[in-house]
């Protein structure tokens, strides 16, 4: 069986805000998924962040700074009990699909730093935003999950929650593999060719940025952005 017809694992983050490596986790979701690409079990974490919640970030997962302070565990607890079930399932050698995964790793990356708690060395990774913008290139159109999911025929309800957002990252990553041979790999070789193509696809972004600023630079790393 191919890794995508065995147990795998859906991540996602909501978060205070866009830079990954300032942002502090809201809400966290680890969703196991079975062969037949079903949510079968999950965890998930509501987190008081210690900070004001921005009202722009509020408004797109719709948790306030009243509801953390209201009903989140503290952070440290969080970020400790998120580690520890992500490790637990790179120790076991399960994949974790995650949509745009540097994004997440690195604020996990982050915030376990920030903690005193040990980063993460997250292998296996699955990104289906990698995959599709290397199996499909020239599709015109947003990459977003919602735009990609939908091209692909995947629910997507509650978007911009983390339980939603990490299910539909591994049913969109199962039609990728499903209909693009270039995504069916063994998983060492798609993580592995995953930080390959991510590199390309940002030196490809970074060109195209140059035409009007030469000073332009897209990092190429992945699954976490090393520290300055």
């Amino acid at each position: 069986m191919t890794w995508n017809q065995q147990i795998r694992a859906g991540f996602d983050l909501e978060t205070t805000g866009r830079d990954p490596k300032e942002a502090l986790i809201v809400t966290a979701t680890v969703v196991m998924v079975d062969v037949q690409g079903r949510a079968v079990s999950s965890a998930e974490w509501l987190v008081d962040p210690g900070v004001p919640i921005p009202e722009e970030a509020a408004a797109v997962h719709g948790v306030t700074t009243q509801k953390a302070q209201a009903e989140g565990m503290p952070a440290r607890q969080a970020v400790s009990e998120i580690a520890e079930t992500l490790r637990d399932l790179f120790a076991a050698g399960i994949p974790v699909v995650a949509f745009n995964a540097v994004y997440d790793f690195t604020v996990m990356d982050r915030e376990a730093r920030r903690h005193g708690i040990a980063p993460l060395e997250p292998r296996p990774v699955v990104d289906p935003f990698v995959v599709d913008k290397q199996v499909d290139r020239f599709r015109k159109g947003k990459r977003t999950l919602g735009a990609v999911s939908e091209h692909y025929g995947v629910s997507l309800e509650d978007a911009h929650t983390s339980a939603a957002d990490a299910l539909a990252a591994v049913q969109v990553m199962d039609e990728l593999v499903r209909r693009h041979p270039k995504a069916d790999l063994p998983l060492g070789d798609l993580h592995a060719q995953q930080v390959r193509w991510k590199a390309e696809q940002a030196e490809s972004f970074e060109q195209y940025l140059r035409r009007k600023d030469p000073q332009a630079t897209v990092s190429r790393a992945w699954p976490v952005e090393p520290r300055d």
